[in-house]
């Protein structure tokens, strides 16, 4: 069930409500008892993880492989495209 923050706009009354999605907006303020409630639009809530099956490594990203040393066969090119393009094949 979410929680749902409502505000009375005539006595400035702030709390959270716990309700199903299906019920009716609360419409009076048990501060003031004035029918002045209006609910808030809210930022919810992040997700939870709780119990077994959700594990540390599930989700880790996978190393890269190491890269390969350049070959010292051949200087790179002056003009500072670095030698793997199409002007300049290995």
């Amino acid at each position: 069930m979410p929680t749902y923050q409502y505000e009375c706009q005539a006595c400035r009354h702030s709390f959270e409500e716990l309700q199903a999605i299906s019920d009716a907006k609360l419409t009076k303020c048990p501060e003031c008892g004035k029918k002045k409630l209006v609910r808030l639009i809210g930022g919810g809530s992040g997700m939870i993880f709780k119990g077994s099956g959700f594990y540390e490594t599930d989700y880790k990203r996978k190393s890269s492989p190491a890269k390969e040393p350049a070959s010292k066969s051949s200087p790179a090119p002056a003009g500072g495209c670095g030698g793997n393009c199409a002007c300049h094949p290995h």
